[in-house]
């Protein structure tokens, strides 16, 4: 029985996939036009939580044929980062291979701690996809800033949010298609209006429903 929350495997596998953040990833956007010219920046993405910012990370790397590495201000260090940048060192040496990597809520680390990353992200060691839900204005080196594409990731709305769980209930490989679940439309609709525009909320809520319909089958 597969484990993995219905919100990690509901991630989409394209950037078309994607649903809100049109006015980053819309045809003839400056950010989607130099992805589709296989142009892969470092940057930090502002947005609240469950607007899709690990998502589009994940999705870069594949798209640049990245290695994907991931580390949490919150829990992870300089020495955490350090055995990172090793890693990538490595990697780029024996597989001239790329890395990309996600620091979620890098706004959490002090201003050594994002000095020490500088060098790397000029020198190209790894291409950095910063996440942070304060304004990068306030929370960021300036050098990193400078360095970096900022990209303002907006709250999903409703209809986003209701396609999405549209998606979960009829995906039969990842969601919850196979299950056959009765869900009204107006359950849908609310569980999208109580979700804040956090993707991630809006499908645990679902999968938790789900599995109370099953128990009570």
């Amino acid at each position: 029985m597969d484990t993995t929350p219905l919100a990690a495997r509901m991630r989409p596998q394209s950037l078309d996939e994607v649903v809100g953040q049109d006015h980053l990833l819309g045809a003839g956007q400056p950010f989607r036009s130099a992805i589709d010219a296989g142009r892969i920046p470092s940057l930090l993405l502002w947005g609240p939580p469950g607007s899709g910012k690990t998502t589009l990370a994940r999705l870069l790397a594949g798209i640049g044929g990245l290695r994907f590495a991931q580390l949490s201000a919150t829990m992870d260090g300089i020495k955490d980062l350090r055995g990172v940048l090793q890693h990538a060192k490595d990697m780029a040496r024996m597989e001239k291979r790329g890395t990309l990597l996600f620091i979620d809520e890098i706004h959490r680390w002090n201003k050594a701690q994002q000095d020490a990353l500088l060098p790397h992200v000029e020198e190209g060691t790894v291409v950095l996809v910063g996440a942070t839900t304060e304004n990068p204005g306030f929370q960021i080196i300036p050098a990193l800033r400078s360095r970096s594409w900022l990209l303002t990731l907006e709250p999903l709305a409703e209809q986003h949010i209701t396609a999405l769980l549209s998606r979960a209930l009829t995906d039969e490989a990842q969601g919850l298609g196979t299950r056959k679940l009765g869900f009204p439309d107006d359950t849908i609709l609310a569980i999208a209006r109580s979700s804040s525009g956090d993707a991630r909320r809006a499908l645990a809520v679902l999968e938790r429903i789900a599995a109370g319909m099953d128990d009570s089958a």
